[in-house]
């Protein structure tokens, strides 16, 4: 029996004691009304309305089921909106990860942004790289991350991207950081110090055939996992490292050029399970993407070179990753 429908229909009757009335109210005809009283009364094994009169009343019974039926049908109000919130994201846990890099002012109009809109959304953020996001979405243990592209797409969902252009960063005492901006052939002999494959793969196969590509062969790669020991070993000399500008914000000694004919770009969204995705994740991607653009605003400069680019590269600006 669904009784929740059948409490329905009694505290309507209840409230205006009156069969005719009370079927008009609730869009249904009387006799089936009727019918779905007398079969709550026989669930319940009593009488929950006195007909012996012309005018229906309670009984003892229906007086006191009344009160219980309220408070049962405002439950079940509850109980609904909160399974309806939860399937629309705004409530619950979102566990999500974001790139070791991410400045703390991103991070913080991410949670602030987050709050804003889901305030019941309980955001358990994780700082992993590309690579470790990526695993961990496959195996199911978080539900959205931020990935640098090139990614892996099967399996994946993504929101949209935000392209940041790439530049060279080195130290303010060296004698390229005199020019407007730098070719990547004129970089050629130097070390290149770079995140370690194993964070990335697909960005760090993608930056050094850039950079072949344009005249530049690293004498060494250099891998650094964190800004600190970047910049430990750019200062020492001998070294460059190919970031986009907000990275050089973070040391004073060291320099940001932009490239000449602007041949790099990282470009970063959010991805999630394409099967039985979080359903707060596109919410979390279009964020994501709104507050990057924000952060990350790309220079005139580097835009209007793009527009006379020559030569091909993975990623044109405007154009979404695979999979979106």
């Amino acid at each position: 029996m669904d009784l929740l429908r059948h409490l329905r229909h009694f505290v309507v009757v209840a409230r205006e004691l009156h069969f005719g009335r009370a079927a008009e109210a609730l869009g249904m005809a009387q006799p089936p009304l009727s019918q779905s009283i007398q079969r709550l009364e026989r669930e319940l094994g009593a009488s929950l309305f006195d007909r012996s009169q012309r005018q229906v009343r309670l009984t003892t019974a229906g007086q006191l089921l009344l009160g219980e039926a309220d408070e049962l049908l405002a439950g079940e109000r509850r109980l609904r909106n909160l399974v309806d919130q939860v399937r629309r994201g705004a409530l619950g846990v979102l566990r999500a990860g974001v790139p070791p890099e991410t400045p703390a002012a991103t991070l913080r109009a991410l949670l602030d942004g987050l709050a804003a809109r889901a305030p019941g959304l309980d955001l358990d953020l994780h700082e992993l790289t590309s690579a470790e996001q990526r695993r961990m979405l496959a195996e199911g243990r978080l539900d959205v991350g931020l990935l640098h592209h090139p990614v892996e797409e099967a399996g994946l969902r993504f929101g949209p991207a935000v392209d940041t252009p790439v530049g060279v960063l080195l130290p303010r005492a060296a004698p390229a950081a005199r020019a407007r901006e730098v070719a990547l052939a004129d970089l050629a002999g130097l070390d290149l110090i770079t995140a370690p494959p194993a964070t990335a793969p697909g960005w760090h196969g993608h930056l050094l055939a850039v950079c072949r590509r344009h005249g530049f062969v690293p004498a060494r790669v250099r891998p650094a996992r964190n800004p600190e020991f970047l910049f430990g070993l750019l200062l020492a000399g001998g070294a460059v490292a190919l970031e986009p500008e907000a990275v050089a914000r973070r040391e004073p000694r060291v320099a940001w050029r932009p490239l000449a004919g602007a041949p790099l770009v990282k470009r970063t969204s959010a991805a999630w399970p394409a099967r039985a995705g979080h359903p707060a994740a596109p919410m979390f991607g279009q964020l994501a993407a709104e507050v990057l653009a924000v952060a990350e605003p790309p220079p005139a400069t580097a835009a209007l070179a793009a527009a006379a680019r020559p030569w091909p590269v993975l990623f044109e600006a405007g154009q979404q990753p695979p999979g979106s």
